[in-house]
């Protein structure tokens, strides 16, 4: 096992890797952070009974802080140190805990402490893989916090590249020729599994059905930890009533007991559908795909490698107006960029561009 980064101008893509492949996968945005772990001092601005809670003001957001993590008993106006344990999702704020063994101090809401990230985490949910980074400044960077563990190289080979890639799209392909279909809604994330090819068996349709979709839970649960689907979750196996189904139920549970989230497997619908209930605490990764700013650190991505394999060139990116708006906003990646190349990058806002559009161009006059 070892931990991979690789540095790109406002991002860093982590990956664990193991002997069979991705472990683990995670985005770190420095410029746009999700905050999960940071300490902030806040300030309670409303109390909701029938939420159990309160509502605190932290620096640029409102949380919500349940009596059952240290909000009982405060009153509106109370200043508490605070840490977000769970990111904003769907106009929602971040969830809070009070349990913090650091001193709130006074003044305004602020923020006290930047939580880890990913290729902390990553490293800290394997301690004994190796960390190895691509970049120098990276590398200063987290040098105080892995020490020895922490050395400079290639980060993703090509193996590890198209292991990435195939994460950017909703259909995965499982072992036998069996494919995974992930389709998430604002309640909920709908999987369709389609046995297709490994349907070619000799023996009977229903025992071949039944090994087949227990021979790909395995599959099936570490595409849910790879793309960090979280929330409500169900899954549509392939080809069995719901009776023989629910004789799945040890297995599923089985796979998904190696997930460090702990997902529960809640049973079986009546319409046969898998249960699987996996806590969010960052957002899922197709949500980090999706959106300008992704684009535009996309395009950034490209950029930089252009630049790196020629440096005589100058390079011009033309974008959506949202894609600039986003990029600009990120106080990290255009600074990063420019240092990498030397030179800015000349930016040209395209309104006939799709929203997530975007086109690299040489710089021309």
């Amino acid at each position: 096992m070892k931990i991979l980064a690789s540095a790109s101008p406002g991002e860093v893509r982590v990956a664990a890797w193991g002997a069979g492949g991705l472990v683990d996968y995670a985005l770190w945005r420095p410029g746009a952070p999700d905050g999960v772990g940071d300490v902030h001092r806040g300030r309670i601005t409303a109390r909701v009974p029938a939420m159990a809670g309160a509502f605190v003001a932290i620096e640029g957001a409102t949380g919500f802080l349940p009596d059952s993590e240290g909000g009982a008993g405060a009153s509106e106006g109370t200043i508490l140190a605070v840490r977000i344990t769970r990111a904003a999702q769907g106009g929602k704020g971040p969830r809070l805990t009070a349990r913090v063994d650091m001193p709130a101090g006074s003044g305004p809401p602020a923020l006290l402490q930047r939580g880890p990230g990913a290729v902390e985490r990553l490293a800290s949910l394997h301690p004994d893989a190796p960390v190895i980074v691509d970049e120098a400044a990276l590398a200063a960077l987290l040098r105080p916090l892995l020490g020895p563990r922490l050395s400079q190289g290639r980060g993703f080979t090509d193996e590890v590249e198209s292991a990435v890639e195939a994460l950017t799209e909703p259909v995965a392909a499982l072992p036998s020729g069996a494919r995974l279909s992930v389709h998430p809604t604002p309640a909920l994330t709908a999987i369709d599994i389609d046995l297709g090819a490994a349907t070619a068996d000799r023996r009977s349709k229903t025992a071949s059905q039944s090994g087949l979709n227990r021979a790909l839970l395995p599959a099936i649960a570490r595409q849910i930890r790879l793309r960090n689907l979280a929330g409500a979750i169900l899954v549509d196996l392939a080809g069995l009533s719901p009776r023989r189904r629910a004789a799945l139920g040890p297995d599923f549970a089985a796979a998904l007991a190696g997930d460090p989230l702990r997902p529960r497997f809640l049973g079986f619908s009546a319409l046969g559908l898998a249960e699987i209930l996996r806590p969010r605490v960052h957002p899922p990764l197709h949500e980090l795909l999706a959106g300008p700013h992704s684009a535009g650190l996309a395009a950034l991505r490209r950029a930089a490698r252009e630049v790196a394999a020629h440096p005589e060139r100058a390079l011009a990116l033309r974008a959506s107006p949202a894609v600039m708006e986003a990029l600009q906003a990120d106080p990290v990646a255009l600074p990063e960029y420019a240092h990498r190349a030397g030179r800015a990058l000349r930016l040209r806002t395209d309104p006939a561009l799709p929203p997530s559009g975007w086109v690299l161009e040489d710089d021309r006059p």
